[in-house]
């Protein structure tokens, strides 16, 4: 083969990679749209419970494990890793595993939220002195937070698998167990809400899904942060750009403009916050006394190695619902 033919088919090569680049973007928007998003999602679920979980594991080693429920989101986080990763290989395990134990996660999360507030208040002035026994006792919104996943779990139980047909008509989604029992309109306008999950129509509600986890994250970062006293200027820029996905969110609910455009940048802006974040968070862990040497006993007591990673996902969240269809 001549020397310039060799060239022609690398540069021809080289043209291809951005049609074929974009062609596989412009897939993966379609996928999603139509709720034909059921293994990477339940994936997504799996692996953020299984990283929540490491993060409840050494928080809950540092109050010694004093109660045996600590030990329950540490067990269920795993059971979601494993459900999550079962629901990505089996269609049958999407549809019966992975949502049983996302139920059965939120419901632990909300027994531990309970716990927490119950934890701050038996602090020394309880709730008389809310903002120094909030910062100083057991994260507030940390269990509300690991139960996103949980959450995202739910929803990818409704959704369609990926290798089905886009031109295929959605079945109609069976409802659960008991919801049967609830009155007939009740039934008939939770199958409508199902079935619109199921085809990729739920941008506002995740749009609202993306305000609550961005709050509870921001708020986590706001007074972890506090503790340090705000040492480095960029630890207020979760805060901010927590305020500005808030505020993208909700306005998404009532504008689809809003949703199209300021939603997006807005959940950029949040991942890439998080992953700087994530850097620093490595970085200070590294300086603390012993560094890399006693790997493990600073991780447990220097900033939260996941927390930023936490907060890149609501940016995640928010990226989803902005590809999603509007409810009908």
């Amino acid at each position: 083969m001549k020397a310039h033919d060799k060239f022609g088919i690398v540069r021809s090569t080289i043209a291809d990679i951005p049609v074929d680049a974009e062609h596989a973007a412009h897939e993966i928007t379609v996928h999603i749209r139509e709720g034909r998003f059921q293994r990477s999602l339940a994936l997504i679920a799996g692996f953020t419970g299984g990283m929540s979980g490491l993060e409840v594991a050494y928080e809950h080693y540092k109050g010694s494990y004093s109660n045996a429920i600590m030990y329950t989101p540490v067990i269920l986080s795993q059971a979601l890793l494993i459900a999550g990763v079962s629901g990505a290989v089996s269609r049958r395990a999407a549809r019966t595993i992975l949502p049983t134990v996302s139920a059965i996660t939120l419901v632990d999360c909300a027994i531990g939220f309970g716990f927490h507030i119950r934890g701050i208040q038996r602090k020394p002035g309880g709730w008389r002195l809310p903002v120094f026994n909030i910062i100083m006792g057991p994260p507030l919104f940390a269990p509300l937070l690991f139960g996103m996943s949980a959450y995202l779990g739910l929803i990818a139980s409704f959704l369609r698998r990926e290798s089905a047909s886009r031109f295929a008509r959605p079945g109609r989604v069976p409802l659960p167990t008991v919801s049967r029992l609830l009155p007939a309109k009740v039934q008939r306008d939770e199958i409508i809400e199902l079935q619109e999950v199921r085809e990729g129509r739920f941008q506002k509600h995740l749009a609202l899904s993306t305000a609550f986890a961005t709050f509870f994250s921001g708020f986590e970062a706001l007074y972890s942060h506090y503790k340090n006293n705000f040492k480095y200027k960029i630890q207020w820029s979760p805060i901010i750009v927590a305020g500005l996905l808030i505020g993208a969110s909700l306005g998404a609910i009532w504008k689809p403009k809003v949703a199209k455009r300021l939603l997006p940048t807005a959940s950029a802006l949040a991942i890439a916050n998080g992953t700087i974040g994530f850097c620093y968070h490595a970085r200070g862990i590294t300086r603390r006394p012993g560094g890399t040497k006693r790997l493990l006993y600073n991780i447990i007591y220097g900033p939260p190695i996941l927390a930023p990673l936490l907060f890149a996902g609501c940016g995640f969240l928010g990226l989803l619902a902005s590809m999603f269809r509007r409810e009908r």
